[in-house]
Parts: C-alpha cells; sequence; structure tokens
C-alpha cells in the first residue's frame, strides 16, 4: 500500500462540481508538507481521505498574497486548476483571511491567477490570457509559432480534429458532431490515448464536447494525472476559447460538466477569460499520521 502521511496532518475537503480536493494551510513552509507519493495515498478513495488532488496553501510569492501548489492523485504535479483554485478561494475565506475587496492574488506556475467571492457564494476567477500558440501548450501538432486549430490527430484508429488551448496547462479540445457520441464516448478508453500522445510531450487534458447552441457548451473531460473528472474549470475556460476560435460559439457562454454548469467569458477587449461557479467545503478532520 501507498506510503503512510506522517506526521498528523489537519486537512480541509472542497469541491467544486464534483471536482474535489483537499486543502492544506501550508503556510508555516514555502514547500508542500506532503510529497509526492503520500499525496496520492492521501487521494486514495479506500485507503485514504479521496480526493482529485491535494492542494497547498503557500506564502506568497512576486507579490502575490498567497501561492497555490496542486498534486495530482497520481503523484503528478498540474500547473493550475480552475476549480481547485475557486476552493482555495472559499478556503481563505474560511479561515478569516479578507481578500482585496473580496479578491485574493494568488501566485501559480501558472502565473498569478485572481479569485474573487462574491456575495452570493459563488467564485469568480480572472483566468488570464489563453495561450494559443504551439509552443505555448506545448504540442508538435502545428509550427511552434502557430496556433493549433482543427489540426487532424489520429488516436484510436480514427483521425479526430483537434484545437489546442493553454490556460497555463495544456488542454486538447474535440468537437463531436454526431447526436449522441457525447454520451457514447469510451472516455476511459480514449482519454489515456489522448493523454499521452507524443504529439503532446508534456501530457495533455483533453475535453470532447458537444455544441448545444452558440451559448451553451456540454463536456466530458479527461484530465491529465487524474482521469475522468466531474468538472474541470480550465478545460471549461479552454473549450469555450476554442469553440470562439472554430466560430461555433459566443465569447460568453454557460458550459455543463458532469458535476454542473460554469459560466465563462472571453473577453475579446483585453483577452482575459473569466469563470465564475461554485466551491464548497465538504468536511475537516485530522489524518491518523
Amino acid at each position: 500500500m501507498s506510503a503512510r502521511l506522517t506526521p498528523r496532518l489537519s486537512f480541509h475537503k472542497y469541491q467544486g462540481l464534483g471536482n474535489d480536493f483537499i486543502l492544506v494551510d501550508n503556510r508555516q513552509q514555502s514547500q508542500p508538507c506532503l510529497s509526492p507519493e503520500e499525496a496520492v495515498a492521501l487521494c486514495n478513495r479506500r485507503f485514504g481521505v479521496g480526493a482529485d488532488g491535494v492542494i497547498f496553501l503557500l506564502p506568497g510569492r512576486e507579490g502575490a498574497d498567497f501561492s497555490m501548489r496542486l498534486f495530482n492523485s497520481d503523484g503528478s504535479e498540474a500547473e493550475m486548476c480552475g476549480n481547485g483554485i475557486r476552493c482555495l478561494a472559499r478556503f481563505l475565506q474560511d479561515l478569516g483571511i479578507p481578500g482585496r475587496g473580496g479578491a485574493y492574488q494568488i501566485h501559480t506556475l501558472a502565473g498569478r491567477i485572481i479569485p474573487q467571492v462574491r456575495p452570493d457564494g459563488l467564485v469568480t476567477v480572472d483566468m488570464g490570457i489563453p495561450r494559443l500558440l504551439a509552443k505555448q501548450i506545448p504540442t508538435t501538432l502545428a509550427e511552434p509559432e502557430e496556433k493549433v486549430i482543427r489540426q487532424p490527430l489520429a488516436v484510436a484508429g480514427r483521425e479526430w480534429r483537434v484545437t489546442a488551448v493553454s490556460m497555463g496547462n495544456p488542454h486538447c479540445v474535440v468537437f463531436l458532431e454526431e447526436e449522441g457520441s457525447l454520451e457514447e464516448l469510451d472516455l476511459a478508453a480514449v482519454g489515456p490515448l489522448f493523454e499521452h500522445h507524443p504529439a503532446f510531450p508534456e501530457r495533455t487534458n483533453t475535453e470532447f464536447v458537444q455544441v448545444l447552441s452558440p451559448t451553451r457548451l456540454r463536456l466530458r473531460v479527461w484530465e491529465r494525472g487524474a482521469g475522468a473528472t466531474l468538472a474541470c474549470g480550465t478545460g471549461a475556460c479552454a473549450v469555450l476559447v476554442a469553440a470562439v476560435l472554430e466560430e461555433r460559439a459566443e465569447p460568453q457562454a454557460t458550459v455543463e460538466l458532469p458535476g454542473g454548469n460554469l459560466e465563462i467569458c472571453w473577453d475579446l477587449s483585453t483577452q482575459h477569460v473569466w469563470m465564475t461557479g461554485p466551491a464548497l467545503h465538504v468536511f475537516s478532520g485530522t489524518t491518523a499520521g
């Protein structure tokens, strides 16, 4: 069995649309207090607490109020997580730490992200500017300085048309044209093949999307390092950007995920993407150590 957690650790479980995380107040030191192997043990749904990942609240750096680090349930580290940073904002509020006008400046491996807890309890996040060049994602599906829009990709014996977007982490977006194909998709079979495809040297998150209308999109997601999840905030943002690039959607839309809906807006005047959705505390506890 995976590593025991030592010493005793206080933790807090949060979820955003069913994408669940273990939050650890790690402000006493600049590095995560758990190893990736210990995070894997904590995320185990039978022998641990159970979660898609562990998020560490760290001291601020580079002028930000706080820092965020995230270990996925497989022990890999993600640059950022949209649902996770909403949960982190709620965690900060629950700790009694006021933001600047309700907003928090959070340093992540994807850059500075600014979540704001609204009076209605929802959290709106300035997710920054999407990165669209092949070298930024990264992917070899196009020349380094080119965008990756509707590029062919061979996976599982068929050719898919994909658009790649980075929201600080890589995303491969696939629009499904046939009615019912989203529900019929064998995500557990094709998801890992996309994630580990050699065209994505740092692996990739993959979103399979059905366009319901220009202002409503439905998706299923295979997350890099976590597998099939109920929601992916950065994935919802990437899907809207890809839909706009492919002229399938308006720059503001509701994105339906298995765990619920997110409101996504790509402000074309500033190029910033905004995400609004819930984040809720589930329970708190202490590991046995």
